[in-house]
């Protein structure tokens, strides 16, 4: 070490601008980090194909392609991860549940009312990275929720257990680890050695995920990809329609007024359902709407933007910028903003977030949503109208 500062010195003193640059290059972390290619999700492909270290050969769907953006997009998100980061996150996904939102009925059977992309049985482990409710990782809700189990295995100053259970930010000189080494210091499994298989397939979604796209307009928005399938935002049998799509009496103030979403009156807490595979574009509080959650997404070839309002603060699981499948836990019922009892105020914008809406329910209809069957949604007027 002591060489080379000499050598650097040597530089500064006989090539200022060289050496002045050389420096700042070699001993700031955040210059090195800003070099890298951009952590922005482009287009998911329906399918990546790859090999892992020992030659096996693996092909992911969509689905786990989508998991994985949004562990990438959460890492983005999250100072101090970059490249680095989110290449030992997907490693500890891929080796734990290949990528896969999992349940666990035998450990816990109210697991499996969230959505999810099967069972896993090992001990009362959870989600993508197997994380388990009784080493303090989060609870069963928070667990099945893919955004969240990325903030927790990165961990930090952000993340949500304070450093214990430890993630990746709260392992001190994790950067200089190999990143087999980097996941088992997180998972802390009985098996250390089967991270580094990984390497490989994790480098490959990085690559696919992360190009960058071109001759994209500079005003076109997220580029979104073509959706998987539609669903109802709220589980069946949890829900009642008391406020539709059209002109009624305000609430509020007795008059006649268009109401331009469908109302669903639920329990406080009730999970909320992303209603396609899209983007996050807004995550946050918004005049009446209360908290909203705003998905642009893409079905048949359109672009069409759905709205999620009145969820409490701690409702909200998702970030602007998260990449979501359909049917994934975005939030959680509640009456925030302007609203007179628990419930979710879904709209549907066909064309952008801008355009005229729609009515959702003929939509979801139209669409052949999951989750919509005869008789699932009761007609206004069963019980008192929410806001």
């Amino acid at each position: 070490m002591a060489k080379l500062l000499g050598i650097l010195l040597v530089l500064v003193l006989t090539l200022p601008s060289l050496g002045l640059v050389t420096v700042v290059v070699l001993l700031t972390p955040a210059v090195t980090a800003c070099s890298m290619s951009s952590l922005a999700v482009g287009p998911i492909p329906d399918s990546l194909a790859a090999r892992t270290r020992d030659g096996s050969a693996i092909t992911l769907n969509r689905q786990q392609l989508t998991h994985a953006a949004t562990i990438i997009t959460v890492g983005s998100q999250t100072a101090g991860v970059g490249r680095p980061g989110a290449l030992v996150a997907l490693m500890a996904a891929l080796t734990e549940s290949t990528l896969r939102m999992l349940a666990n009925s035998a450990a816990y059977p109210e697991s499996a009312i969230y959505p999810n992309d099967g069972e896993g049985s090992d001990h009362d482990s959870l989600g993508l990275f197997q994380m388990r409710p009784v080493s303090g990782w989060g609870t069963v809700a928070q667990l099945m929720d893919s955004t969240y189990q990325a903030r927790a295995f990165y961990g930090g100053p952000t993340g949500p257990n304070s450093g214990s259970p430890r993630g990746l930010l709260d392992i001190a000189g994790w950067q200089s680890l190999d990143p087999g080494v980097a996941a088992q210091s997180v998972e802390v499994s009985a098996y250390p050695d089967r991270y580094q298989n990984y390497q490989p397939v994790a480098e490959a979604i990085l690559a696919a995920l992360t190009a960058r796209a071109t001759n994209s307009p500079a005003n076109e928005g997220p580029r979104v990809p073509e959706t998987t399938r539609i669903v109802f935002p709220l589980p069946s049998g949890t829900y009642v329609d008391t406020s539709s799509y059209g002109w009624r009496t305000d609430p509020f103030t007795g008059e006649q007024t268009f109401h331009e979403g469908s109302d669903f009156a639920a329990s406080g807490g009730t999970p909320i359902l992303a209603i396609a595979d899209g983007t996050v574009t807004f995550a946050g509080h918004r005049g009446g709407f209360g908290n909203l959650i705003i998905i642009e997404h893409t079905v048949g070839g359109e672009r069409v933007a759905s709205y999620y309002a009145h969820m409490w603060d701690a409702g909200v699981h998702v970030v602007t910028g998260s990449t979501v499948a359909a049917g994934q836990h975005i939030g959680d019922v509640g009456s925030s903003g302007r609203s007179t009892g628990t419930h979710l105020h879904l709209e549907i914008h066909p064309g952008s977030p801008e355009s005229a809406p729609v009515n959702a329910v003929e939509w979801l209809a139209e669409h052949s949503a999951a989750g919509l069957q005869d008789g699932s949604v009761v007609p206004a007027g069963c019980i008192a109208a929410t806001a």
